[in-house]
Protein backbone atom coordinates (compact mmCIF):
# COMPACT_ATOMS: atom_id res chain seq x y z
CA UNK A 1 0.00 0.00 0.00
CA UNK A 2 3.02 2.29 -0.13
CA UNK A 3 1.99 3.26 -3.66
CA UNK A 4 -1.37 4.55 -2.44
CA UNK A 5 0.33 6.39 0.41
CA UNK A 6 2.63 8.10 -2.09
CA UNK A 7 -0.32 8.86 -4.38
CA UNK A 8 -2.20 10.53 -1.52
CA UNK A 9 0.85 12.56 -0.57
CA UNK A 10 1.26 13.80 -4.13
CA UNK A 11 -2.45 14.55 -4.43
CA UNK A 12 -2.24 16.57 -1.22
CA UNK A 13 0.77 18.47 -2.57
CA UNK A 14 -1.12 19.28 -5.78
CA UNK A 15 -4.17 20.51 -3.85
CA UNK A 16 -1.90 22.56 -1.59
CA UNK A 17 -0.09 24.11 -4.55
CA UNK A 18 -3.38 24.95 -6.23
CA UNK A 19 -4.63 26.60 -3.06
CA UNK A 20 -1.41 28.57 -2.58
CA UNK A 21 -1.31 29.74 -6.20
CA UNK A 22 -5.09 30.25 -6.37
CA UNK A 23 -5.00 27.97 -9.41
CA UNK A 24 -7.33 25.24 -10.56
CA UNK A 25 -6.09 21.90 -9.21
CA UNK A 26 -6.56 20.20 -12.56
CA UNK A 27 -4.20 22.77 -14.11
CA UNK A 28 -1.64 22.10 -11.38
CA UNK A 29 -2.10 18.36 -11.95
CA UNK A 30 -1.46 18.83 -15.68
CA UNK A 31 1.72 20.78 -14.83
CA UNK A 32 2.91 17.96 -12.57
CA UNK A 33 2.21 15.35 -15.25
CA UNK A 34 3.99 17.40 -17.92
CA UNK A 35 7.03 17.94 -15.67
CA UNK A 36 7.19 14.25 -14.80
CA UNK A 37 7.41 13.43 -18.50
CA UNK A 38 10.14 15.96 -19.29
CA UNK A 39 12.24 15.95 -16.11
CA UNK A 40 13.77 12.61 -15.16
CA UNK A 41 14.22 13.84 -11.57
CA UNK A 42 10.46 14.32 -11.20
CA UNK A 43 8.67 11.07 -10.24
CA UNK A 44 5.71 10.03 -12.39
CA UNK A 45 2.21 11.01 -11.32
CA UNK A 46 0.28 7.83 -10.59
CA UNK A 47 -3.19 7.01 -11.82
CA UNK A 48 -4.46 7.10 -8.24
CA UNK A 49 -3.04 10.59 -7.71
CA UNK A 50 -4.85 11.73 -10.83
CA UNK A 51 -8.07 10.03 -9.69
CA UNK A 52 -7.89 11.76 -6.30
CA UNK A 53 -7.18 15.23 -7.69
CA UNK A 54 -9.77 14.98 -10.46
CA UNK A 55 -12.34 13.56 -8.04
CA UNK A 56 -11.73 16.34 -5.57
CA UNK A 57 -12.04 18.91 -8.39
CA UNK A 58 -15.39 17.42 -9.41
CA UNK A 59 -16.78 17.70 -5.86
CA UNK A 60 -14.81 20.72 -4.58
CA UNK A 61 -17.79 22.97 -3.89
CA UNK A 62 -19.63 20.26 -1.95
CA UNK A 63 -16.50 19.29 -0.01
CA UNK A 64 -15.82 22.89 1.02
CA UNK A 65 -19.48 23.25 2.01
CA UNK A 66 -19.25 20.17 4.24
CA UNK A 67 -15.96 21.24 5.82
CA UNK A 68 -17.34 24.71 6.56
CA UNK A 69 -20.52 23.25 8.01
CA UNK A 70 -18.90 20.71 10.33
CA UNK A 71 -15.65 22.43 11.36
CA UNK A 72 -16.84 23.80 14.68
CA UNK A 73 -15.30 27.19 15.35
CA UNK A 74 -13.32 27.28 12.09
CA UNK A 75 -14.07 28.81 8.73
CA UNK A 76 -12.26 27.48 5.70
CA UNK A 77 -10.31 30.71 5.38
CA UNK A 78 -9.10 30.49 8.99
CA UNK A 79 -7.91 26.90 8.71
CA UNK A 80 -4.21 26.39 8.12
CA UNK A 81 -3.71 25.82 4.39
CA UNK A 82 -2.12 22.43 5.01
CA UNK A 83 -5.02 21.22 7.16
CA UNK A 84 -7.62 22.54 4.74
CA UNK A 85 -6.13 20.58 1.88
CA UNK A 86 -5.59 17.40 3.87
CA UNK A 87 -9.25 17.64 4.87
CA UNK A 88 -10.36 18.26 1.28
CA UNK A 89 -8.49 15.19 0.08
CA UNK A 90 -9.68 13.07 3.00
CA UNK A 91 -13.30 14.18 2.60
CA UNK A 92 -13.27 13.30 -1.09
CA UNK A 93 -11.78 9.86 -0.50
CA UNK A 94 -14.00 9.18 2.50
CA UNK A 95 -17.28 10.12 0.86
CA UNK A 96 -16.82 9.34 -2.85
CA UNK A 97 -14.19 6.57 -3.09
CA UNK A 98 -15.84 3.27 -2.27
CA UNK A 99 -12.76 1.06 -2.53
CA UNK A 100 -10.85 2.52 0.41
CA UNK A 101 -11.88 1.59 3.96
CA UNK A 102 -12.89 4.59 6.06
CA UNK A 103 -10.32 3.76 8.74
CA UNK A 104 -7.54 3.87 6.13
CA UNK A 105 -8.70 7.28 4.87
CA UNK A 106 -8.68 8.71 8.39
CA UNK A 107 -5.32 7.15 9.26
CA UNK A 108 -3.68 8.42 6.07
CA UNK A 109 -5.06 11.94 6.60
CA UNK A 110 -3.78 11.98 10.17
CA UNK A 111 -0.35 10.81 8.98
CA UNK A 112 -0.24 13.64 6.43
CA UNK A 113 -1.13 16.10 9.20
CA UNK A 114 1.64 14.69 11.39
CA UNK A 115 4.17 15.04 8.59
CA UNK A 116 3.20 18.42 7.16
CA UNK A 117 1.33 20.42 9.81
CA UNK A 118 1.25 21.45 13.46
CA UNK A 119 1.09 19.31 16.60
CA UNK A 120 -2.63 20.11 16.97
CA UNK A 121 -3.50 19.26 13.38
CA UNK A 122 -3.73 15.45 13.59
CA UNK A 123 -6.47 15.68 16.24
CA UNK A 124 -8.32 18.37 14.28
CA UNK A 125 -8.14 16.38 11.03
CA UNK A 126 -9.16 13.15 12.76
CA UNK A 127 -12.06 14.81 14.56
CA UNK A 128 -13.53 16.52 11.51
CA UNK A 129 -13.12 13.53 9.19
CA UNK A 130 -14.48 11.28 11.95
CA UNK A 131 -17.59 13.45 12.09
CA UNK A 132 -17.98 13.23 8.31
CA UNK A 133 -17.56 9.44 8.55
CA UNK A 134 -20.46 9.28 11.04
CA UNK A 135 -22.63 11.34 8.71
CA UNK A 136 -21.39 9.74 5.49
CA UNK A 137 -24.60 8.01 4.37
CA UNK A 138 -26.44 11.33 4.11
CA UNK A 139 -23.59 13.45 2.72
CA UNK A 140 -22.97 11.99 -0.70
CA UNK A 141 -24.57 14.04 -3.42
CA UNK A 142 -23.29 15.43 -6.67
Amino acid sequence: MAARNTARKRAFQILFEGDQRDADVTTVLADWVRHSRTDTRQPPVSEYTMELVEGYAQHAARIDELLAQYAVGWTLDRMPVVDRNILRLGAYELIWVDGTPDAVVLDEAVELAKEFSTDDSPNFVNGLLGRLKELKPGLRRD
